[in-house]
């Protein structure tokens, strides 16, 4: 651990950083004009704000934006293999203090949370939810200092509801996953995208054909199955729900069990949030040369410690792939250790769909600020005005119009007495 404030692989790297960041800038417009107003009008002058988030050239011009408000920002990362080197050393060099490795140990991960709660956030930005559940079970003392924060994915806010309901929650967060500008385009559109861009990265295997199988029909889900079939693939859908599984019927897909799904399977990609949905009955039926990969935030949803125990050894043919030699002689091949493949294989979320979620982050933030001590410790929903602030501002930045209702139409919506 550096003694200097914070802890990159390598300073070096920061105009390499600087160049990819301004990259992902050029596609992220809505953004820029949050960025321009927070430097006016400086609405967070004052604010310390902590975030566990990936460190990626999107997430770069959140945290800048943040500190255009006058914010004082600190980070680490959210993931062990989504930080981008470059882009931390970028971030440094700017004033962002980092603690972020790629590749860092799970003891040095830790480390770097406690790291960022060291500073004394008065608002987290968290994606999976380990820095406030880590700063509620060992930081205590902290807790009433901080005014709020945000989530960014559906698994954290899995986890915090669980935490409100438990009755340990300490302060008010706000679920930017299930803001509308977040969940219909970054985890249908972005996640389909890179999570297949990840795949594809991983191992150049052409996936027109394929029995591609899809865990979860929840939006990322979808993304997934919509992208895989643009592919060629033959796109099958497991879930749990039956109005989603109904849902990807309707929408054209076969869907059934993944013990049976596991037995025809050339691709498996899960994307629930929850643990073990590819266990070990499901190894233990798969065909020779299944490939394996989660979308999910934690590397938990296939089960890689019955995969070791059903194994011979393991080998790495390419860079983000692991070939499991089974003891009957199957071979069974993970991609970027069970973690997220497309921020481990790949370069995560394209920056246009990231501009939309991470405007909802600073105006969420913003929210938060001027808000402080009105909101109970409980999960949010984003408000209404700010999801739509964030459609507006992202139909102008791409110079579409749309109509507005006369007078006549919204008296027409307000009204019971008029009929047939």
């Amino acid at each position: 651990m550096s003694d200097s404030g914070f802890d990159i692989a390598d300073p070096a790297l920061a105009a390499q950083g600087e160049a990819r960041i301004q990259w992902a800038a050029a596609e992220m417009p809505v953004l820029a004009r949050i960025r321009d107003r927070f430097a006016r009008e400086k609405p967070l002058g004052g604010l310390r704000i902590g975030g566990c988030l990936h460190i990626t050239t999107e997430t770069a011009n959140l945290a800048r934006t943040l500190q255009a408000g006058g914010a004082r920002v600190v980070l680490c990362a959210s993931n062990p293999l989504s930080t981008q080197d470059d882009v931390a050393a970028a971030l440094v060099h700017g004033g962002i203090p980092v603690f972020a490795r790629r590749g860092e140990d799970p003891d040095t991960y830790y480390a770097h949370i406690r790291s960022v709660l060291d500073t004394r956030p008065q608002i987290t930005l968290d994606d999976g939810a380990d820095l406030v559940t880590t700063l509620h079970r060992e930081r205590q003392d902290q807790l009433r200092e901080v005014i709020g924060g945000t989530e960014e994915t559906t698994t954290g806010v899995i986890r915090l509801r669980a935490m409100a309901r438990d009755g340990v929650l300490a302060y008010p967060i706000v679920a930017v996953n299930d803001a509308m500008t977040k969940h219909l385009f970054d985890n249908r559109y972005g996640t389909g995208q890179s999570a297949l861009d990840g795949v594809i990265r991983a191992t150049n295997i052409l996936l027109a054909g394929r029995n591609f199988v899809v865990c979860g029909y929840g939006w990322c889900g979808r993304g997934i199955a919509m992208r895989a079939r643009g592919h060629g693939a033959h796109v099958i859908v497991t879930e749990v729900r039956p109005l989603r599984a109904l849902e990807a019927a309707m929408d054209g897909y076969r869907v059934m069990p993944l013990l049976e799904a596991a037995r025809i399977a050339d691709f498996i990609v899960t994307a629930t949030g929850d643990k073990h949905v590819v266990d070990r009955p499901h190894l233990e039926v798969m065909k020779d040369g299944c490939l394996l990969a989660n979308a999910g935030h934690f590397n938990v949803e296939i089960n890689i410690p019955a995969l070791e125990s059903l194994s011979r050894n393991k080998h790495r043919p390419r860079p983000h792939v692991d070939e499991y030699l089974l003891r009957d002689g199957r071979r069974l091949r993970l991609l970027a250790e069970g973690r997220l493949v497309n921020l481990a294989a790949a370069e995560g979320h394209p920056a246009a769909v990231m501009d939309m979620s991470f405007a909802n982050q600073a105006l969420v933030v913003e929210h938060l600020w001027r808000q402080r001590g009105e909101l109970a410790a409980a999960v949010h929903p984003v408000p209404a005005e700010i999801d739509e602030t964030v459609a507006r501002l992202k139909l102008a930045a791409l110079a579409i119009g749309i109509d507005t209702l006369t007078p006549q139409q919204q008296a027409y919506l307000t009204t019971w007495q008029e009929g047939t």
